[in-house]
């Protein structure tokens, strides 16, 4: 990892449905580009789905989020909800490693989806799914930790349902594997 001076800091900025199954496809160099034209410094992204490490004046997540989805409308016509985190959060929450205790098999899916603010739910957590494949272990004010096991008749796609019509659609998943390539990173 690249030092970080001492009035910067490190951000991952994760874009909701960037180059998801075909919709929303923007070149990870021009996205690099775009956040660079911004005056955001050490700029790399991971993976093709909108994941973008950059150092930045301090600041707060909530005025890089307004700035980084204005210039992505102005720059590719499209609009996609931004989710930034410091990526010191990010550490935390890999230390924290909320699926320690999940047993995980070849069939067993682990998610972080961050939350654009405070989420207003009436699930009572842990909520386990009527067939049991899916489950949401945790929410706290900024994630949700899920487990997706995997069987013939599930698809990840219904699991990404549930949570947005109950968390809203301002909000964006990633996988934990991802999570913890972006730690390190």
């Amino acid at each position: 990892m690249t030092p970080v001076n001492n009035s910067t800091t490190r951000f991952v900025a994760f874009l909701r449905g960037i180059n998801v199954g075909g919709n929303k496809m923007i070149p990870m160099a021009k996205l690099k580009t775009m956040f660079e034209s911004l005056g955001f410094t050490n700029v790399k992204t991971l993976l093709a789905t909108g994941n973008i490490l950059f150092d930045a004046p301090k600041s707060t997540p909530e005025t890089l989020v307004t700035l980084i989805e204005k210039k992505i409308e102005a720059t590719f016509r499209l609009h996609s909800h931004a989710i930034v985190r410091s990526l010191a959060d990010i550490h935390a929450l890999v230390d924290r490693d909320p699926f320690k205790h999940i047993s995980v098999t070849p069939h067993t899916r682990l998610y972080i989806t961050f939350l654009a603010t405070k989420p207003k739910s009436s699930l009572k957590i842990p909520y386990m799914s009527p067939n049991k494949d899916f489950t949401i272990l945790k929410v706290s004010d900024t994630e949700i930790c899920s487990v997706l096991t995997l069987n013939p008749s599930t698809r990840s796609v219904d699991a990404m349902q549930v949570l947005e019509k109950e968390y809203g659609k301002h909000i964006t998943t990633r996988n934990w594997n991802t999570v913890k390539k972006i730690a390190h990173s």
